[in-house]
């Protein structure tokens, strides 16, 4: 009886096993594919840019005191030399006037020296008084001449430090940012305001350390570099570089770069987008991003056999993007058919049908149908 207990539960299992139902094949994936052609394509870099001018000045007082007027508002058009802020100046004109009192002082006594001077000469030559006695006269006279340049100059410098209470534009333009309000106590060279110069305007943008060179390489070129303004239909104009920035950024750690827009309609601060034009490239090979995956750590697509309208997958390089499409640079063969929607679905071997073939943007031809896996 014991020896029975086994022998039927082996026979349990093999009829268990004998019942388990046969695995469901998979199912055939409709996809839509495109066939690839080799052409020649010139990849493009883009880049988030700004609209600056080309000089911008941080306009300050050049003395220290409390701001009492402010006379302009951010985005106010100025004149060179419109007064643009004012200082408490009452100890600047007490300043002034006391440096105008001892002006006054030293020549008073320069003209009183210039007497003594005269009249002892005249008694030296009578014999009246001696050699060393006029001496005494005649070097007051020279300290008197000294003093009264000396109180001229400083009356001179108090006269400007007065003067210095007001704020003038050095140039016509646009106030781009306001730094200080009226009650604050400044000392000289804070900044008060920002003022965006009327003339030439640059869009500046960053540059990523790896491409740099590559931008500095067609930076000569003509109409390498054309700028598209954001929210506008108007077409792309041209641009040229003007600067590139000797150190990165220490945050970012970008490159910044300026380039001219010549007479181009921008405005002070509109956003763009700068496209660059990299150098040619033959025997590429141009398709929809959604075309690509990725499988143990490489690029791949989907390439599909005519014969058996099943998938395998094949690694690919990629040498660059413009903008919605890849350029594609090995791996790919002139007439292959490639996936380009359904891929994340896919399995090596597995059937599709190809389901409203088309040709991608960039120009590949059209897939025929392939016959569909039964």
């Amino acid at each position: 009886m014991r020896a029975f207990v086994p022998l039927l539960l082996a026979a349990s299992v093999a009829l268990a096993a004998c019942s388990r139902p046969a695995p469901s094949p998979e199912p055939v994936r409709a996809v839509r594919t495109v066939t690839v052609g080799l052409s020649g394509a010139q990849p493009t870099q883009q880049f988030a840019a700004e609209v600056r001018a080309r000089t911008e000045s941080r306009l300050a007082f050049e003395v220290g005191g409390r701001l009492v007027e402010r006379r302009v508002n951010l985005g106010e058009p100025v004149r060179a030399g419109q007064v643009l802020a004012r200082l408490d100046a009452d100890n600047l004109r007490l300043g002034s006037d006391a440096a105008q009192a001892a002006l006054q002082a030293a020549q008073v006594q320069l003209a009183q020296a210039e007497a003594d001077v005269q009249r002892f000469g005249a008694l030296r030559e009578q014999g009246f008084i001696s050699d060393a006695q006029f001496s005494r006269y005649d070097t007051a006279l020279k300290a008197a001449q000294a003093q009264l340049a000396q109180a001229r100059a400083q009356a001179g410098v108090q006269a400007n430090l007065a003067r210095y209470a007001e704020l003038r534009a050095d140039a016509a333009g646009v106030v781009t940012a306001v730094e200080a309000e009226p009650g604050a106590v400044l000392t000289a060279g804070s900044p008060v305001l920002r003022v965006a110069h009327d003339g030439p305007r640059d869009v500046v943008f960053s540059v990523p350390e790896d491409q740099l060179d590559r931008l500095r390489a067609i930076a000569a070129t003509p109409g390498a570099l054309t700028v598209r303004l954001w929210g506008s239909d108007a077409a792309p104009f041209p641009a040229r570089v003007r600067e590139v920035a000797a150190a990165a950024d220490p945050l970012t750690r970008t490159f910044l770069v300026k380039a001219d827009v010549g007479d181009a309609p921008v405005r002070l601060g509109q956003t763009a987008t700068v496209t660059a034009a990299l150098p040619r490239r033959e025997g590429v090979v141009r398709l929809p991003l959604t075309a690509l995956f990725e499988r143990q750590g490489q690029t791949a697509v989907w390439v599909v056999d005519a014969a058996t309208s099943t998938v395998q997958p094949r690694p690919v390089g990629v040498a660059g993007a413009e903008g919605n499409v890849a350029l594609v640079a090995s791996g790919l063969a002139d007439g292959d058919v490639v996936v380009t929607a359904g891929v994340h679905v896919l399995t090596p071997g597995q059937k599709v049908v190809q389901h409203g073939a088309s040709a991608d943007a960039a120009g590949s031809r059209t897939a025929a149908p392939a016959p569909a896996g039964r």
